[in-house]
This record gives structure tokens, sequence and C-alpha cells, in this order.
């Protein structure tokens, strides 16, 4: 992989992890929920579930998806309806005071495991494969893509956690909370929009 290539490859990385999508808007909400302490098994999870997920699709998987289109087209419902009933999940969160025993943030595996079902997962490692790497020296390349998106995808998931975090404390009044998880709600069903037209 030449140089620019690998710039090129860093700058999709960064992009597409850093901008809304269905992980940025789970974590900005657990971190307004929970704190950036106890989401950080999320944010790991993601960045080690989207990893997996990456490879899978670079050694081989992303072929089978591409000779069978509706295997594909399955996936993306399936993770649509799953978005869907988080997205209800977050709509019905109650006051930070009342979650804090009554409800938990996702688990590591549980957010290493919706990237299998996450579209917008999906379509970046699909769009990563096909335009990052080259048959010369095929796994290798695979690699590179793999670790640039593990270096660059974690601390811009983490930001959206953050970033919730600190919101945390202006969000404790029930009605601002209340007003907040519709919003997050929202975003994430209209981020079903583009993905599942992809």
């Amino acid at each position: 992989m030449s140089l620019s290539t690998f710039i090129a490859l860093l700058g999709f990385s960064f992009v597409s992890s850093i901008t809304p999508g269905p992980n940025n808007i789970m974590l900005f909400s657990s971190g307004v929920n929970f704190g950036l302490r106890r989401t950080w098994p999320h944010a790991i999870g993601i960045a080690f579930g989207f990893g997996v997920l990456l490879a899978a699709v670079g050694f081989g998987l992303g072929v089978v998806l591409t000779t069978y289109p509706a295997l594909f087209l399955t996936i993306k419902i399936a993770g649509g309806v799953y978005m869907l009933y988080l997205a209800w999940r977050i709509f019905r969160s109650g006051p930070v005071e009342v979650k804090e025993g009554a409800a938990r943030p996702m688990t590591f595996l549980e957010a290493a495991l919706f990237q299998w079902v996450n579209p917008k997962a999906w379509v970046m490692a699909m769009v990563a494969m096909s335009a990052y790497t080259s048959e010369g020296d095929y796994a290798t390349n695979v690699a590179i893509v793999v670790l640039a998106f593990c270096v660059v995808n974690f601390p811009s998931v983490t930001a959206w956690a953050s970033f919730g975090s600190l919101m945390r404390s202006f969000l404790q009044d029930p009605l601002r909370l209340r007003v907040f998880n519709a919003i997050m709600a929202t975003a994430l069903v209209l981020s079903l929009w583009p993905l599942l037209n992809a």
C-alpha cells in the first residue's frame, strides 16, 4: 500500500468513524445516562467488534455478500429492526437517578456483536475493503486497513461518549433528559435511512 493510499485510508477511517451513526448516537446517549467510566466497555466493544467484522469482510465474507445480495439485504433488515428496538429503549429511558439502578449501559460483548447487525458498519467495511486493498500482497493490505480503523475508530467513538458524559449534569433535569432521549431515539431511527438505501 502506497503512502498516499494509506493517508486516504486514514482520512476515510476518521470521517466514517466520527460522523453520526448508530454507534456514536448510542455512545453519546450512554455517556449522558451512565457516565464515561461505565460506557468504556461499550466503546471498546465497538472498536473490537468492528475490527473483527472488517477482517471477516476482507478475508472472504465480502465476496459472499457480493455474490448473494439477498443475504446482505437480510443483514441490513435485521440490523434495522434491532436499531428500531434500541431507539425505543432510548426513547423510554427515565431520569438518570432512576436508571442508575434499573438500567445498564451496553456491555463489551453486546457492543461487539452489534457491529454484525449495524448497517453503517457493514457499509464502511465493504467500502474500505474494496477501495483500499489490492491483489498484490492482499493479506497485508487487509491487515493495514484493520489496524488503521482500530487506531482511528476507538478515539473517534470515545469522543462521542465523552461529550455525552460532559452533558450529564445539564441533563439531570428529567424534562431535559426526556427531550434529549427523544432526540437521540429519533436520530438513531433517521440514521437508518441512508444506510438501508446504500
